[in-house]
């Protein structure tokens, strides 16, 4: 059975490396960019409008999640229809926490020059997962348990979850929604929100980026899409 093609939106304000970029892409096998945008305003209507898959977006886009312009209020990236990547020029800890904290499901360095990497981090936030590779989860775990150097602390222990909560995680990491992972265990919506609630509080998480990070950091619960 063929796959389907994924629909791309790229947005960048230096317009010829947009260009370059959406033309290799486009030669990747089961990939299609349908748009560019030049700022954060004509990305949010061609999300809208085009309703792609997934959306590329620089750190540096004016009026992006990242870098919003003093004169505009940031996309609503909690609105987009689909998930989205930061592409790092820089990959450095602030700005990986602020991308993940912006919305973003995947992170991406320009200095990974590989397009095919590239293509299967798209091929995996449009599963569901989260794309981060082994340098950024240290940033991110350092944010999630508050060191200041970016680090995690070595000495300390993944609080105990059961394995009812375990098995919660796991789903969660694979990018399931509440309604998917109470058919697959045979509960109410209900009960696995107050089961998310619960591992919340145990993690010290608040949001499903977060819960995701840490499990595929600390529990071990899955093989990530880290690279």
């Amino acid at each position: 059975m063929r796959r389907r093609t994924i629909r791309i939106v790229t947005a960048d304000s230096n317009q010829m490396s947009c260009r370059l970029l959406s033309d290799a892409l486009s030669r990747e096998p089961g990939l299609a960019v349908v748009a560019t945008a030049a700022d954060g305003d004509g990305l949010q209507r061609l999300v809208q409008t085009e309703k792609p898959d997934i959306a590329l977006i620089a750190a540096t886009l004016p009026g992006g999640p990242l870098k919003p312009s003093r004169d505009a209020v940031s996309p609503n990236t909690a609105a987009f229809s689909c998930p989205w990547v930061a592409l790092l020029d820089e990959d450095e800890p602030r700005t990986v926490v602020t991308a993940f904290r912006a919305g973003a499901k995947g992170v991406f360095s320009r200095t990974q020059s590989d397009i095919r990497l590239l293509a299967k981090c798209i091929q995996r936030v449009v599963e569901g997962q989260i794309w981060v590779d082994s340098k950024q989860m240290t940033y991110l775990l350092g944010a999630l348990t508050g060191n200041s150097d970016g680090s995690p602390n070595a000495g300390s222990s993944p609080p105990k979850l059961t394995r009812r909560e375990e098995s919660v995680v796991r789903l969660v990491v694979q990018g399931m929604v509440n309604r998917e992972i109470a058919e697959q265990l045979r509960l109410s919506e209900h009960t696995v929100k107050n089961y998310l609630f619960r591992i919340f509080d145990k993690l010290g998480v608040s949001n499903r980026v977060e819960l995701a990070l840490y499990a595929v950091s600390r529990l071990k619960l899955e093989d990530s899409a880290a690279a």
